[in-house]
């Protein structure tokens, strides 16, 4: 389910009593239960509370008569159910029952009860279950099953061996599809360890900012590997000894990945879970959303489809992946790609320190000197990654993830590209990334459809997907930005308590949230619909962005105050004298 299903919550409702069964007819035939019965369970869901589970009075009684009053709380407020009026229901959990002297319903009796002696004996053990409950709160059976969480929340390590494994799943399956892209294109197994070795002995030197380039070339569309490629990766999964490798690569790599508020090991899977969703919609769009031009042709689309309509080719598997491979300017059709889009989303953060790159220079920091104060963080993340990855332990994941020569430079343009364009506030790079957008897609010139055009809508396209990933959260759900709003906030405000920050973000944050929305997701938001990649789906991450901006324009007071205030608490040890409350 992704990086972030501990934050999962559930509600459930319970309700006993008959119900009407049967079979619906028509297109999506489906078995159906109807009746009283299942609008008050339903009821009981909806009236429920996140992490519990809600019973009705006639569930309770069948709980009692089986054993189980230890199981049941009263709820304290009556639910309205419709036809029912107030209904007095019951919160579950299912627990082991007390033996210390205190005496339960028996399991097994004469006859059975009446619902007045059910009653009575449920209210007569309330008190000895408001014992019970407050002493589950604190049992680790409670914390499974009981009042505010469905699990104990997770240590650190476990929460990192969760992420680890995730990864894992998430690169191995694009990886599988590089071999097999690989063995489809050349009709031959991968290299052997040896000759990829002797590829090994270069090594990059230098700056990795100066790797930056402005066109990465892609390979061109192949119909063999098309076809074998998605016949391959269906039916050879990934050998073990490189899913053994690329699940120590990765945990090792976790390994500089600092429990920071933001810029961690958290984030890096939520913006790789994000760059592999963002690669699925390139892929599989939508037929509707197909070019029907060649990268070389002037033919009109409408002609296009009428003649291929004619030639009964656009059931062609073939027709509608080289369509797919023009319209995303090859990106669909190249697994490497998509597996190095996808590698540095997981890498891109790597050894962050929870500061931004400013504060870095401004504190002379080792790291920063390095780099010529510039890119700080992003250059020592590839460095990092990729030296890793150049152990001679790793030697058959490399060969696995690039073939030859050819293969490992375009896998290197393709990581650095893509990481360095995490560098959103460095005014050179994003004036030279403006600059190539404005070159590849400005709707003043005559649309070219040379390879070289091609490769730079191609190249810009990518950093763009990679930046729309690391910001992807302000795209995505209410409640999914404001968690992750509120992280970097206390990240920053960690950074001003501790000294290393002399800027309180407390008073400009509001404000600052408005301006990064108008002025950096939005326009990339726009962006990501206009380059006509992701089809009917680049409307969904613009809706997502001016929705998201208007809440927060709305709420974004409140939800300051409540986290400054909640941060000032948490770390009240650190805070200074100030005044109680700063203009929002």
């Amino acid at each position: 389910l992704g990086p972030g299903t501990s934050d999962l919550a559930l509600r459930v409702g319970l309700h006993s009593g008959a119900v009407t069964a049967g079979v619906l007819r028509g297109e999506k035939a489906r078995f159906q239960l109807f009746g009283d019965t299942m609008n008050t369970a339903s009821r009981m869901e909806s009236a429920g509370i996140r992490n519990r589970i809600q019973v009705s009075l006639d569930t309770a009684k069948k709980l009692n008569r089986d054993g189980k009053a230890h199981w049941l709380t009263p709820r304290e407020d009556l639910v309205d159910v419709n036809g029912r009026g107030d209904m007095q229901t019951y919160w579950l959990t299912p627990i082991k029952a007390s033996t210390g002297g205190t005496t339960m319903v028996a399991t097994a009796i004469a006859a059975p009860p009446t619902a007045a002696q059910e009653e009575d004996s449920m209210r007569s053990q309330d008190s000895i279950r408001s014992q019970e409950v407050n002493e589950r709160r604190s049992s680790r059976y409670s914390d499974k099953w009981g009042h505010l969480e469905l699990e104990e929340e997770e240590s650190v390590e476990d929460k990192k061996a969760r992420l680890v494994h995730w990864n894992v799943e998430t690169l191995g399956a694009l990886l599988a599809k590089v071999v097999a892209w690989r063995e489809g294109r050349h009709n031959r197994a991968l290299r052997s360890s040896e000759s990829t070795i002797s590829l090994e002995c270069e090594n990059e030197t230098g700056f990795v900012l100066d790797e930056v380039t402005e066109v990465i070339k892609l390979p061109s569309y192949s119909d063999n590997a098309s076809r074998n490629g998605t016949t391959f990766s269906e039916v050879l999964p990934l050998q073990d000894e490189v899913r053994r490798l690329l699940f120590d690569y990765i945990q090792h790599l976790a390994d500089y990945y600092h429990n920071v508020p933001f810029h961690n090991l958290e984030h890096a899977s939520h913006v790789t879970l994000s760059a592999n969703k963002l690669m699925r919609r390139i892929i599989s769009p939508g037929e509707s959303d197909f070019q029907t031009e060649d990268v070389a042709g002037e033919a009109s689309e409408e002609g296009s489809l009428k003649r291929h309509k004619s030639m009964g080719e656009l059931n062609d598997v073939d027709f509608v992946e080289k369509n797919l491979h023009n319209s995303t300017f090859g990106i669909s059709s190249d697994p490497l790609t998509q597996f190095a889009i996808v590698f540095s989303a997981l890498i891109h953060d790597v050894d962050h320190a929870g500061v931004p790159n400013n504060i870095l220079v401004n504190e002379q920091a080792k790291v920063a000197l390095k780099y010529n104060n510039k890119s700080v963080a992003e250059q020592n993340s590839v460095d990092i990654a990729w030296n890793m990855l150049m152990e001679d332990k790793y030697g058959e994941l490399r060969t696995a993830i690039y073939g030859d020569e050819k293969e490992r430079k375009r896998f290197r343009q393709l990581v650095v590209n893509s990481v360095m364009a995490t560098d959103i506030f460095d005014k050179e790079l994003s004036r030279l990334r403006k600059n190539r957008w404005s070159k590849a897609f400005d709707e003043t010139k005559v649309d070219s459809k040379s390879l070289e055009d091609v490769n730079r809508k191609a190249t810009i396209v990518i950093e763009h997907i990679i930046q729309a990933s690391d910001v992807a959260h302000t795209m995505q759900h209410w409640h999914i930005y404001c968690k992750w709003n509120e992280r970097l906030f206390q990240e920053m405000y960690l950074a001003y308590l501790t000294g290393r920050s002399e800027k309180d973000p407390c008073p400009g944050w509001y404000g600052g949230e408005i301006w990064f929305f108008d002025n950096y997701i939005i326009p990339l938001a726009k962006k990501l619909k206009e380059c006509g990649v992701f089809g009917v789906f680049g409307d969904e991450y613009l809706n997502y962005a001016v929705e998201n901006r208007n809440e927060w324009e709305r709420k974004g007071k409140v939800v300051c105050q409540t986290m400054i205030m909640a941060f000032r608490q948490k770390y009240s040890d650190l805070v200074p004298a100030m005044k109680d409350a700063h203009p929002i």
